[in-house]
């Protein structure tokens, strides 16, 4: 008679080890959660009344930038970078709040799939050339930014427009409880919705192998060709999303790009994405993001001068880089 246990039955008899080796891999993550607890303590130490509205504003204005950082996220995992993220996303926003004012509440869900739409074609657009012309990725995104800007700004010369009520409500406000605001649980909604079903799709698994090693990938039958272009296509239905929100909380279009991408990129590499690709997750660099806007809330309650808080995020990143080049020089060892 067999009488060995199987190792299913095992793991559920002594789950520990199993929450060890999740934490462990999860290191970098569960640092920066201890990281945004700690700051959220300091918050309250520093301005006292910072209570379920200053929560409440902070969500709003963190969530279009947590879906940039996501949509970045997408092509970095792949082996790729998106500098066209914030004119994608102002792009979306002008298109929705230009075709929004003055309709119908219905008229607008047909424009939000609209939307999400483009964004997924601007993507394809974005990764179609990065494949066809074999051009670094970050130069043909930059192109791509300065197209996808223009644009903006041919559909919508001045911020204007309008957004349907719902989509407004949407972002505004709480749920259930006043420190549970309903930015935060559309953010964590969205992004669970799309990115957890691909993530254990056999597209997450090509897109962590393009980014790991394309010439091993391809080798065993991923099209790295066509899973860079889905990659892209993820960043721009991201970047719709971030565009939407845009117009959802101000209530109009805005054509400038705002400073997006580059908060995006901040947020990626914070977030512990590995920028050589196939490395990480979504969840780190919205936590960054957080962290990051919470830390100017902070110096905006010290009356620290704006300008100083761009260094000191500046300040950390170079300190993460340096960080985690350490931990690959001593893992490698």
């Amino acid at each position: 008679m067999n009488t060995t246990v199987p190792t299913s039955v095992r793991a559920m008899a002594n789950p520990m080890p199993a929450v060890v080796t999740a934490a462990r891999r999860n290191v970098w993550t569960l640092g920066l959660i201890g990281i945004l607890a700690l700051l959220f303590v300091v918050t309250k130490i520093i301005q006292p009344t910072y209570g379920p509205r200053g929560v409440q504003g902070l969500a709003v204005s963190v969530l279009p930038l947590a879906l940039a950082a996501v949509a970045q996220t997408c092509a970095v995992i792949a082996r790729g970078i998106d500098l066209s993220v914030g004119s994608m996303m102002a792009l979306t926003s002008v298109v929705a709040a230009t075709l929004m004012k003055d309709q119908s509440e219905g008229f607008a869900v047909a424009v939000v799939i609209g939307v999400l739409l483009l964004g997924l074609v601007i993507g394809g657009i974005n990764g179609t050339l990065v494949v066809m012309t074999r051009v670094p990725d970050i130069v043909v995104t930059l192109a791509m930014l300065f197209v996808w800007a223009g644009s903006a700004l041919l559909v919508l010369k001045t911020p204007g427009g309008g957004s349907a009520d719902w989509l407004s409500g949407l972002t505004r406000g709480t749920l259930i409880r006043d420190w549970v605001p309903k930015a935060a649980v559309m953010l964590i909604l969205v992004v669970s919705v799309i990115w957890i079903p691909i993530r254990r799709s056999r597209l997450g698994l090509s897109l962590y192998a393009v980014g790991s090693d394309p010439m091993a990938a391809y080798r065993s039958g991923v099209s790295v060709g066509r899973t860079k272009i889905l990659a892209y296509m993820l960043a721009g239905l991201f970047s719709a999303l971030g565009g939407l929100t845009l117009t959802a909380s101000t209530g109009i279009g805005t054509p400038v790009p705002g400073p997006y991408t580059l908060m995006s990129v901040a947020a990626v590499v914070l977030g512990g994405v590995s920028l050589a690709g196939g490395k990480g997750g979504v969840f780190g660099p919205v936590v960054a993001v957080v962290i990051l806007s919470l830390l100017r809330t902070d110096m905006t309650f010290l009356n620290v001068n704006t300008n100083l808080a761009t260094v000191a995020q500046g300040i950390i990143l170079v300190g993460v880089v340096m960080v985690g080049s350490l931990i690959h020089m001593r893992r490698e060892n």
